[in-house]
């Protein structure tokens, strides 16, 4: 294999780039499964602050040996990603390399601005005999971001030249989809995520005030934060969303998943105390879901709690004050989407006491055990395991408020061939893409 500048890939180029992984200073919204799995990873922080030298990578000729901290069955999944990708010691400055990474595979970075555009071309030097993974059918793809939904709807119905040949990445609008879907121009396709309502943990310790907002939330007020609700938005009952190995079918409220039942929700609130407009929900949302926040908050308030929305002052802001514990609210509108399809990408982050993604505060000691001992079984064990406990989290504990499991329909223009979802990315499947003539 070789790079776009005709350089080979070594060896020494695998291990580097493995080495960058561990460090989190430069990388902090990466998967940190390098730093929790391998050895010394909690010492060591990749070449940048802690040196090249480090004993969990072993080279001897071109066989390269990782050695583990602890059991780590779906490191086949991450081996995968591009974290564990070669990258050159020279040149591989994390400041600067994100805007032109050297290319292995059949398309390069001909130009790239950082929030606006990125053209791809064909790299020369991908050898498809190496790859028979992936294609290269179209001679190059021009990316363009942040453009509003409408506009990319309007674009692809105008049917001009152009828009045949353009495709979306984002759902169709409501407002457009049956026009679309009528033209058989869009693919369709479900989600690895799961979107929650958070209550910290700490603060809302009676699991039927928990039980009670699940009750009172108005869930189709919700869904246009993630799609349309019945085409590109499911209401949810577990944690593990469709279709995801090991899911069990249950219920942890005895209502209609995407249902609202005020009257079970304030019977709820008394049973644990409180009267109504006593207890007081102040959650955290981002400042784009600000148009859909009123409603929500009108659901809640019918069923007996007062609410105080907490916006952020930008989205950027958002996950900042999502992981601080400190922030003031005791509610976090959010969700999850694993980096694969293994609960073991679910259960650690989110629901473990000191997991990176556990934005609800949650801690149990059973909880804590019951997944540390699920990561040490057999692989083929663990996807049942992993059902098994979520029912047990949600049933016994109901520490989230499931609002939705969301899906994609994203519209493509007339001469868009090979265009799929793919259900672990909720993005189109890029190596089979292709130009109609």
């Amino acid at each position: 294999m070789r790079y776009e500048n005709g350089e080979k890939v070594t060896v020494d180029d695998v291990a580097y780039g493995i080495k960058r992984s561990f460090y989190r200073r430069a990388f902090p919204n990466g998967p940190a499964y390098s730093n929790e799995c391998f050895l010394d990873g909690d010492r060591y922080r990749g070449p940048y602050a802690s040196g090249t030298s480090y004993p969990g990578i072993v080279i001897e000729g071109n066989t390269l040996t990782l050695k583990m901290a602890k059991p780590f069955q779906d490191m086949p999944y991450w081996a995968a990603w591009p974290a564990i990708g070669p990258i050159p010691e020279r040149g591989s400055d994390p400041a600067t390399y994100g805007r032109h990474p050297l290319a292995t595979g059949p398309y390069r970075f001909a130009d790239y601005t950082p929030g606006k555009s990125l053209t791809l071309v064909r790299n020369e030097y991908w050898d498809p005999d190496t790859d028979p993974g992936r294609h290269a059918y179209p001679d190059r793809y021009e990316f363009t971001f942040d453009v509003p939904v409408g506009r990319i709807d309007a674009t692809i119905l105008g049917d001009s030249a152009q828009a045949a040949t353009t495709l979306s990445m984002t759902s169709v609008s409501a407002d457009d989809y049956r026009r679309v879907a009528e033209l058989n121009q869009l693919a369709f396709g479900s989600s690895r995520c799961t979107f929650f309502l958070l209550p910290d943990y700490r603060k809302i310790t009676d699991v039927r005030v928990r039980q009670a907002i699940g009750y009172a939330l108005p869930y189709r007020d919700l869904a246009p934060l993630y799609g349309t609700f019945g085409v590109t938005v499911s209401p949810g009952t577990s944690i593990l969303p469709p279709d995801f190995p090991g899911r069990q079918d249950y219920n942890p409220l005895e209502t209609t998943p995407g249902h609202t039942d005020v009257s079970m929700a304030r019977a709820l609130l008394r049973e644990a105390g409180w009267s109504p407009g006593e207890f007081e929900l102040s959650f955290l949302h981002m400042k784009s879901a600000s148009h859909v926040i009123p409603e929500v908050a009108d659901g809640l308030e019918a069923a007996g709690f007062t609410v105080t929305p907490f916006p952020t002052t930008s989205d950027e802001d958002f996950f900042e004050v999502l992981s601080d514990p400190n922030a003031p609210v005791n509610a976090r509108l959010s969700g999850w989407c694993p980096d694969w399809p293994s609960g073991s990408d679910w259960f650690p982050p989110v629901f473990q006491s000191d997991g990176v993604g556990n934005f609800a505060f949650f801690a149990e000691p059973e909880i804590d055990a019951e997944i540390e001992r699920i990561l040490g079984l057999p692989v083929e064990q663990q996807a049942t395991a992993w059902g098994a406990l979520d029912r047990l989290i949600m049933t016994k504990y109901y520490p989230v408020i499931v609002t939705g499991h969301p899906g994609v329909a994203m519209p493509h223009g007339s001469r868009i061939g090979g265009m799929n979802a793919d259900d672990v990315y909720s993005a189109p499947t890029w190596k089979d893409l292709h130009i109609i003539p």
